[in-house]
């Protein structure tokens, strides 16, 4: 009896922190964690540090909230008046609504 109690107890303890490892994720500080549940948005966003999520049902998509550069190559090109420039360009950009 006391055998098959040590079993069980064994057992639930694995499973226990095999579901808590499959449920931690780690969200970095330039990044913002985004829930999804079942396909839905699911409350708001998770900030830096560490969360749980329900395995197999919510999927934790990370959105990184560094600046990102573009190489732009500059461009040659001729005015009206027969002039050589060169333009460079830098490009800033920012994503108001996705959807």
């Amino acid at each position: 009896m006391v055998e098959e109690l040590v079993i069980a107890g064994v057992s639930v303890v694995s499973a226990a922190v095999v579901y808590t490892v499959a449920a931690a994720r780690v969200v970095k500080q330039y990044e913002r964690g985004v829930v999804f549940r079942l396909g839905r948005l699911h409350g708001s966003e998770r900030g830096p540090g560490f969360t749980l999520i329900v395995p197999g049902v919510d999927r934790l998509r990370k959105v990184n909230m560094q600046i990102v550069t573009m190489p732009v190559p500059a461009q040659d090109g001729i005015t009206r008046d027969n002039v050589t420039v060169r333009v460079d360009a830098v490009i800033y950009f920012k994503v108001i609504d996705p959807s």
